[in-house]
């Protein structure tokens, strides 16, 4: 029983310990997103469509920042692809916004 107890206690710390930098890292990432719009560096998404899917964006797209760029995805699971070869979709979203300008 004791001994139970305390494989129970370190894996409870183990877990804390591991979680909290995670916590910081979003917290700091919210922080950036608001200090790059506040400061006029973000450039707004101008699609309407996920950049990796091609589908239309919900009331709820998942968001960031990408090198100054807001990115805009149809679901949280688009980014992974999108890291994979960023320059890829950044030039995708380059001639997408030259097409929509003409």
């Amino acid at each position: 029983m004791k001994t139970t107890l305390k494989v129970l206690t370190a894996t409870t710390l183990i877990a804390c310990v591991l979680a909290a930098p995670l916590a910081g890292y979003a917290a700091d990432e919210k922080k950036d997103k608001k200090a790059d719009a506040k400061a006029g560096k973000v450039i707004p998404y101008p699609l309407t469509t996920c950049l990796v899917q091609d589908e239309k964006l919900d009331d709820k797209p998942f968001v960031f920042v990408y090198q100054g760029h807001e990115i805009k995805f149809c679901c949280d699971s688009c980014k992974p692809d999108f890291e994979k070869d960023p320059a890829k979709y950044m030039k995708k979203l380059a001639e997408l916004e030259k097409k929509q300008k003409k």
